[in-house]
């Protein structure tokens, strides 16, 4: 098994070594490191950039030379990815840094509506129930955008407002079915994201429904762990290993990975 989701000191994970280490010792025959990056000029992004050290769109070379080195010591394919923050206002800029960067591959990612972060509570704790409606709309109308533009490899944890008890249980039918046809139109894929699985919320991206009617659509999927440090990846791995076997889903490599 490949895990396409991990991430490294070079964003809010653990140094690049521990992470390949757990992952050869978790048996995967495959690591992808997609580290968070952001290339929005506002001036909000670049504040945040500065203050929590999310700066792979100035540090990817050097950490590319460390996955380098680190494929000479160990057997597993190590990947060299990036997860981009996304927003249709910076889409010329991040089609001209991954196209400047040349990742294997690109993974996109929804983080913020409206300038919240989708996975902190307390920014729509005071919102009246309209109010919550109307973000998990933005959300999934900014992640069909994301899967239109045609600029990423892999769509990660596409239900992430689960993870947010405000926003929780309030995407519908519809809102799945939408998503599933653009990704059958689409080259970006989703991921089996482990990042919660192991919670007591035991949250599985994407949810049993949302995961139907990608699969009454057809669409592929790739595997993500999801995991920060170097414990994580055991028992993540082996989540996803039996949640395949239990689904009878055929994972897929993204575009960039020649197997």
């Amino acid at each position: 098994m490949r895990d396409f989701h991990v991430h490294s000191n070079y964003s809010d994970g653990d140094f690049l070594k521990g992470m390949v280490r757990a992952a050869e010792s978790a048996g995967l025959e495959g690591v992808g490191f997609a580290d968070h990056c952001n290339v929005a000029s506002r001036e909000r992004h670049e504040s945040m950039r500065s203050v929590y050290g999310f700066n792979l769109d100035l540090t990817y070379e050097r950490r590319r030379q460390g996955i380098d080195r680190l494929r000479t010591e160990f057997g597993l394919e190590i990947y060299d990815a990036v997860e981009m923050d996304y927003d249709p206002r910076d889409e010329a800029a991040i089609d001209a840094f991954l196209s400047e960067a040349g990742f294997d591959y690109a993974i996109g990612s929804v983080h913020d509506i409206d300038r919240n972060n989708v996975q902190i509570a307390s920014n729509f704790t005071a919102m009246s129930e309209t109010e919550r409606d109307a973000v998990v709309d933005r959300y999934f109308e900014t992640l069909i955008a994301l899967i239109e533009s045609e600029l990423f490899d892999i769509a990660a944890h596409v239900d992430l407002l689960e993870r947010t008890p405000p926003l929780r249980g309030r995407a519908t039918i519809d809102h799945y079915r939408r998503v599933a046809n653009a990704l059958a139109d689409s080259r970006t894929v989703p991921e089996i994201n482990a990042g919660r699985a192991l919670t007591d919320a035991e949250i599985v991206h994407p949810s049993g429904p949302f995961l139907a009617a990608l699969r009454e659509r057809d669409v592929a999927v790739t595997l993500g762990t999801d995991s920060h440090h170097p414990s994580e990846i055991p028992d993540r791995a082996d989540f996803l290993a039996e949640f395949v076997d239990e689904t009878g889903l055929e994972p897929i490599t993204p575009d960039g990975i020649d197997l």
